[in-house]
């Protein structure tokens, strides 16, 4: 006890001293500095602390950091506040998810984040602070060997730089096709960080890797700036080329016959457990949507399936509606992942998945009538600086509308616009509902969304017409009795487990 006071005032005395220093010096300008530290753990290891959120504390604390452990040495501190994960931006998430074996976490000392937020500092901005000087991202390849010249790479030591390698390549070989230059530095290959590596240790992984390697690359220049800032150059920051797996996005539209899928849980013949997606029906939202049969579930809504149970999995889809987000991967795409110690969630092939909810969305809108146009659904993606619009409301009016959407935004390329009435929010009515409660759906919909929205001046002539707004769509497609498929069998909830 007499510890803890001594600490306490020593605490007090020293914020006494900054406000006696800032009244003497008021024009100086107090700026927070977040720290940026990397956790990794293998198979079955737990990063050895909690997140938490708490009563009358902002933001996600960072408690119970085992003394020694990963946590405690990638440099979190109990009091910490999460910002960003993996570059993404969670604060104003209300649940932050940590999955994957490496972590890349922006964190804030639990005072100084106070501190921000009683001076209303922009907290999005923090990140801004290691960015003074531009510098490209690290690039992820996978070369493939080629008959004659192989991989079409090698690597030298730098003089008097224990672990550092810069890259040659074989003009017009593997390596260069794919697109690593001239001049680059190997960062990481096949799941292991090269900057304790001797060369010779480098050249045994380079003959035991069979075909083909996966590789972490920086330009020099950009390499120079991370390590003045002694920020980690990782996987999770990289810019994937041409990986031959990636995972994949979809959006499921309920039609009569439900989803059109089962979800087993499955032992793989790796001896792991996985919840498998099987019996995809010829023609189905599920089919439509891009699932082939045998990929393994790894998103519900945004929500990883790690942590979660069979039953609840089946119990979030029913709660989502009539329509559900989820992240596939196939069996191989899991173990090549696996296999380099990255989670798949962090390269998923958004192309298709965007193409496919654009086609859902021509066949969804309908034409209003007299030629006016109709509702839209818009699915809006959310990307590190949020989903990219505003939503407010006239206190005479009982509608939400769109007050701002930001330029080259997730709003403005799903196709949202300002003054566009919302009408439902992941399939849910809005149209009575308040403002704030509106903001709440959009904030619990996920990683992705899909607003059904109109603009104010067909939505104002349907008013007038005494016909609800949301009734233009054609709701026959949403209709479903089950989860996954209207069948007896898809009814009863139920672990089905296959060696």
């Amino acid at each position: 006890h007499f510890r803890v006071a001594v600490n306490s005032n020593t605490m007090k005395t020293y914020s006494l001293k900054l406000s006696i220093f800032s009244s003497f010096k008021s024009d100086s300008v107090w700026i927070p500095r977040p720290r940026m530290c990397v956790l990794k753990r293998e198979e079955g290891e737990t990063y050895d602390f909690n997140l938490r959120v708490e009563r009358n504390r902002h933001g996600h604390v960072i408690r119970n950091v085992v003394l020694g452990g990963i946590a405690a040495r990638g440099g979190l501190r109990d009091g910490d506040r999460l910002l960003e994960v993996n570059n993404c931006y969670v604060d104003d998430v209300p649940h932050a998810e940590l999955s994957g074996q490496q972590l890349c976490m922006l964190v804030l000392d639990g005072e100084e984040y106070e501190q921000a937020v009683t001076r209303g500092q922009d907290l999005r901005l923090l990140s801004r602070i290691l960015d003074e000087e531009p510098c490209k991202p690290p690039r992820l390849y996978h070369i493939t060997k080629e008959p004659g010249s192989g991989l079409g790479i090698s690597f030298t030591a730098l003089e008097g730089e224990k672990g550092h390698f810069s890259v040659n390549l074989v003009k017009g070989g593997a390596a260069e096709k794919a697109g690593i230059r001239k001049g680059d530095h190997l960062v990481w290959m096949n799941g292991v960080m090269v900057s304790h590596l001797t060369h010779s240790a480098l050249s045994r992984m380079m003959n035991k890797c069979g075909n083909s390697i996966t590789i972490l690359v920086i330009d020099s220049e950009s390499e120079k700036i991370y390590m003045q800032r002694k920020m980690p150059i990782l996987p999770a920051m990289a810019v994937p080329n041409k990986l031959p797996f990636s995972a994949k996005k979809l959006r499921l539209i309920s039609g009569p016959e439900g989803y059109g899928f089962l979800l087993r849980l499955e032992k793989t013949s790796s001896g792991n457990t996985y919840h498998v997606l099987r019996e995809v029906d010829s023609g189905s939202p599920a089919e439509r949507a891009g699932m082939q049969d045998g990929e393994i579930l790894l998103e519900v809504n945004g929500e990883s399936v790690d942590s979660l149970r069979h039953d609840e999995i089946v119990e979030r889809v029913r709660l989502s509606g009539k329509q559900v987000f989820i992240t596939t991967i196939s069996q191989s795409g899991l173990g090549f992942y696996n296999q380099l110690g990255l989670s798949p969630l962090l390269f998923c092939d958004g192309e298709t998945a965007e193409k496919k909810m654009e086609e859902m969305n021509v066949e969804l809108s309908p034409k209003g009538n007299n030629g006016l146009s109709g509702s839209r659904l818009c699915t809006v993606e959310k990307d590190p600086l949020g989903f990219g619009f505003r939503l407010d409301s006239l206190p005479q009016r009982h509608e939400t509308f769109i007050s701002e959407v930001g330029s080259g935004g997730s709003g403005q390329r799903a196709g949202l616009a300002v003054g566009d009435v919302v009408l439902e929010v992941n399939g849910k009515n809005v149209e009575e509902k308040y403002l704030a409660d509106v903001i709440t759906l959009v904030k619990n919909g996920g990683s992705c969304i899909s607003l059904l929205v109109m603009d104010q001046t067909s939505y104002d002539k349907q008013k007038e017409e005494e016909r609800p707004a949301s009734n233009l769509t054609d709701r026959s497609v949403f209709k479903t009795d089950s989860v996954f498929r209207s069948s007896p069998t898809a009814k009863v909830i139920k672990l089905i487990w296959s060696d």
